[in-house]
């Protein structure tokens, strides 16, 4: 069997006319008169033999090129060519063999469904970077090519009948040094993305703390797969006095810059609320700050805190996502207003604005990675939370995990995730007793502070506080009344307050003077009011109210129920 007519489109070839010469019938002979080897001898038992591949000189060429060339015939992919370069990666392979069984290689990349789909459509297919034996990558062409028969010839997968019988031209350039150089491309991108997200979550809180009134749990999903995660963050801060400091914050753009930006933050947002500023005051320090730390880079925050006492979630937003409260009946609200600008924008006042918390309330802070999609609205966004808000029961890292859930945020997510979710639970029986409440309005003059003693003293006496931790909680109400006394101004108050790890004594007063701890002299008779309570106490400290005044506290840690065990 002979083939007359293949005419391959390869790079830098002309498609010639066909050619009637046959490699085994008519040689063509050299200028000495010598003929050259073929590559195969024509077989005598009628067995299917070597191609005369269109024309010699196309033949010639084929063999010179460093591109790896096959020629497969029929549907069981018979052998009825192959180049020197093909023959040098994979060895001699024998002509007229079926694919599968000679071209172990081709089965190894998976190419023989492919050179099925080839024959059947009669359009090529390329595969691009396929590791072969040996190791060496190859860029794969698979082209259907014509190859007719002659009625002389006959063979195991030639056509007696002279018609024709397909044929695919297998061609594998050798992309080994660029599927390398990808490969290392893609492990330093791997290696800088590990780095940002250890550097990230190492910065980020490795434990969150746990306030006496609130249940708390974060979670937080570096996006995408690239080398970059984002400046996402979140923390809870035990303020003292038993209130507690919220926040949650974007910082702009992605990789280890954002990152170190975020952790700055972050540190600076735990300072300034040591002091226990309202949440604009702190915004307006972060704001400042972020300016300093980076002209070009902003972030978004939200800073909250919740104060028991009052049942409000008190916050600022500079231009975050809205907090989202659920109560005990179910209703979510959105906390909208107000918000400023984004940190590091400068010359803003921010203002604070406060939403209901009390028991059985449910908050969340999040992350715009949570409900922003692309063609997609960002209020749409927030809606469907509200509505998985709305329907989430359980711990707080249950509802953690379903909101994550209900945004479908999955492993490959484009963006970074942080989502911060908090209860206020509402205690009921035995629980109850172990959180209570007692205040009493400060009137009249001197005669004050006798009532307030008594009141302290009945009120922990009811508590069922030990002797001694009675009287040291007297002692520190009666030295905090004396000095509110002394330095402050109407309207007064005295409140007592426990929860199931402290008690905490606090006054307020219509003066906004902190008081200082300072040390006095043996010939002074006031000033050391102050200093006996930070002595006594386990901690202490003064803030200024959002409406004016102060109010000055301290707490006594609990002794620990003795274990069953």
């Amino acid at each position: 069997m002979n083939f007359t007519r293949w005419s391959p489109r390869l790079p830098g070839m002309q498609r010639r006319p066909p050619a009637r010469t046959e490699l085994a019938d008519a040689p063509d002979r050299r200028g000495d008169g010598s003929v050259p080897a073929a590559r195969t001898e024509r077989p005598t038992d009628g067995t299917l033999c070597a191609p005369a591949v269109n024309e010699l000189a196309t033949r010639e060429v084929l063999d010179r090129i460093p591109a790896l060339v096959a020629l497969v015939q029929g549907p069981e992919h018979r052998i009825a060519y192959v180049n020197d370069a093909y023959v040098a990666a994979f060895g001699t392979r024998p002509v007229g063999e079926p694919a599968r069984e000679a071209l172990p290689e081709l089965q190894e990349l998976g190419l023989l469904p492919l050179l099925d789909q080839v024959l059947r459509s009669s359009k090529p297919r390329t595969v691009k970077s396929r590791k072969a034996p040996g190791g060496r990558s190859y860029t794969i062409t698979c082209t259907p090519v014509d190859i007719s028969a002659t009625p002389e010839g006959s063979g195991a997968s030639g056509s007696s009948d002279g018609k024709a019988d397909g044929g695919v031209l297998i061609f594998a350039a050798d992309v080994t040094d660029h599927a390398e150089a990808a490969e290392r491309l893609r492990a330093s991108e791997r290696r800088q993305r590990e780095t940002a997200v250890t550097l990230q979550r190492s910065l980020l809180p490795q434990e969150l703390e746990h306030p006496d009134d609130l249940r708390i749990a974060a979670v937080y999903h570096p996006g995408g797969t690239d080398a970059a995660v984002g400046g996402d963050w979140y923390d809870v801060i035990t303020l003292g006095g038993g209130r507690t400091a919220l926040v949650i914050g974007d910082v702009m753009g992605r990789g280890v810059r954002a990152a170190a930006v975020m952790g700055q933050l972050r540190t600076a947002v735990r300072a300034y609320a040591r002091l226990d500023l309202p949440p604009h005051e702190v915004l307006q320090l972060l704001d400042g700050l972020a300016a300093e730390i980076d002209p070009n880079q902003i972030a978004t925050c939200v800073y909250a805190v919740h104060d028991p006492n009052e049942g409000r979630l008190v916050y600022a937003s500079a231009g975050h996502l809205p907090i989202l409260v659920r109560d005990e009946s179910g209703v979510v609200l959105r906390a909208d207003e107000p918000t400023g600008p984004p940190l590091g924008t400068g010359g803003w006042l921010h203002a604070s604005g406060s939403v209901p918390l009390g028991p059985g309330s449910t908050a969340a802070l999040y992350t715009d990675g949570l409900v922003e999609r692309r063609n997609e609205d960002l209020d749409e966004g927030i809606a469907s939370l509200e509505r998985a808000l709305a329907g989430a029961t359980g711990t707080p890292q249950v509802i953690c995990d379903r909101l994550v859930r209900s945004a479908g945020v999955k492993a490959d997510h484009d963006d970074d995730v942080a989502v911060l979710v908090l209860q206020h639970p509402a205690r009921t029986g035995a629980d109850s007793e172990l959180f209570r409440n007692a205040a009493l309005e400060l009137l009249g003059g001197v005669e004050a502070a006798p009532r307030a003693r008594a009141f302290a003293s009945g009120v922990l006496t009811s508590w069922r506080f030990p002797p001694d931790l009675h009287d040291l909680g007297v002692l520190a109400a009666s030295e905090l009344v004396a000095n509110s006394l002394q330095h402050g101004t109407p309207p007064m108050r005295l409140r007592l307050r426990r929860t199931d790890r402290r008690l905490i004594v606090e006054v307020t007063d219509g003066d906004d003077h902190l008081p200082l701890r300072r040390h006095a002299d043996p010939a002074d008779e006031s000033g050391r009011g102050i200093a006996i309570v930070a002595t006594i106490a386990s901690n202490w400290g003064a803030r200024r109210a959002p409406d004016g005044g102060k109010a000055v506290w301290c707490e006594f840690a609990l002794p620990r129920p003795a274990s069953n065990a």
